[in-house]
């Protein structure tokens, strides 16, 4: 039994059930939480990556943290009571994640966690929290990278338990890329206009693309503000800039009075499909982010990107570790700083170890193995 509750759990479970549909020995149970419930954050990534349809749907919807742990719990066990799977796979680090491996655990099933052992250090995010818990349980540890798996061996976690199997990201990423590519960047732009308006040329290597919706970056005017101010006055006076926006940071811009500021000077878009963000990030000259996943694709497709986040639980991603990504917080200086370094960079992808598209099938032999 597999779960799934988030947006960027979609692009992982996808091709976990591809591979695991060529074996047809196992039974898959596929649950989907429904703490994403928006039909644009949610159901077309199903249809987009031939995610098949969830054999059962919680419809947990939205709440605090608390709220949404505490009802897929409650619903989960009653799916695993009926059902009495022998493992269930969570992945990623979204509150179903966490909820669903505790259940796991007290009913007495065994627990795999695809992208175990990634770390940020920083307890003040939710999700540190939900992979701290899920790792902590979990009989299988599947590792994205050679840093996950030192981080697991320095909490004390043995040897037997750790599988690294590379990133099921890029499974996707490579499965879709073709998709991707052929759209057309205009074309996709005009149709997820948030508001009607003349476009820019939008050439490959031509224009910057955004994403911010951390409560740490949007949810205080005195951290919004400046970095608004930068994105409208600076970048989007070099180059277009597209905002695929997030309805919580298009919330906080409308609170804070920077809405008008924002649809004059940015091009702002729908949340986007799979294919679509992926187009946009083959394109860009920059990104700019505070989203794991799109660290994880710049690194690959070598998008130059500046995570707008103090810490990082993807640090191979960093252009340290040979990765396409800076550290800039959400402090203008060393974003600005960091902008004008990156923005004459040539495009370096990099494909860290087993980053390679058969993540999935590691993932099932391991699974099958220990059955």
């Amino acid at each position: 039994m597999s779960v799934v509750g988030a947006r960027p759990n979609f692009m992982k479970i996808a091709p976990f059930c591809r591979a695991l549909a060529k074996h047809p020995e196992a039974t898959h149970i596929l649950v989907h939480t429904g703490q994403h419930y928006d039909v644009r954050m949610s159901d077309s990534f199903f249809v987009d990556l031939g995610i098949p349809e969830p054999d059962v749907h919680l419809n947990i919807g939205s709440g605090s943290h608390a709220e949404q742990v505490g009802r897929t719990m409650i619903e989960f066990e009653k799916v695993v009571r009926a059902e009495k799977p022998d493992w269930i796979v969570v992945v990623g680090d979204v509150n179903a994640t966490c909820a669903c491996s505790i259940v796991a655990k007290k009913e007495h099933v065994k627990l795999a966690h695809i992208e175990a052992g990634l770390r940020s250090g920083d307890m003040d995010m939710p999700e540190e929290i939900n992979r701290l818990v899920t790792d902590r349980l979990a009989d299988l540890l599947l590792t994205p990278d050679r840093i996950s798996n030192e981080n697991l061996r320095a909490e004390g976690v043995p040897e037997s338990r750790i599988a690294f199997v590379g990133n099921i990201m890029i499974d996707t990423l490579e499965a879709q890329r073709d998709k991707a590519a052929a759209r057309n960047v205009t074309e996709l732009v005009e149709r997820e206009l948030l508001e009607s308006r003349a476009l820019p040329a939008l050439p490959d290597n031509g224009f910057a693309v955004m994403t911010m919706h951390r409560p740490s970056n949007v949810d205080h005017i005195d951290i919004l503000k400046p970095v608004v101010d930068f994105l409208t006055d600076e970048v989007a006076s070099d180059m277009p800039l597209l905002w695929p926006i997030h309805p919580r940071a298009r919330k906080q811009l409308e609170e804070f009075g920077l809405w008008n500021k924002v649809r004059e000077r940015i091009i702002l878009l729908n949340p986007l499909g799979y294919h679509d963000m992926l187009r946009l990030n083959m394109g860009a000259k920059l990104m700019l982010t505070d989203s794991g996943g799109l660290q994880e694709e710049c690194c690959v497709l070598g998008t130059p990107c500046l995570t707008l986040r103090w810490n990082t639980e993807r640090p191979v991603t960093l252009r340290e570790h040979g990765g396409a990504s800076m550290l800039v917080g959400n402090d203008v200086g060393k974003i600005r700083a960091a902008y004008r370094e990156v923005l004459g960079s040539p495009r370096l992808p990099q494909r860290p170890e087993l980053w390679d598209g058969h993540t999935a099938e590691r993932i099932v032999d391991v699974l099958l193995a220990r059955a």
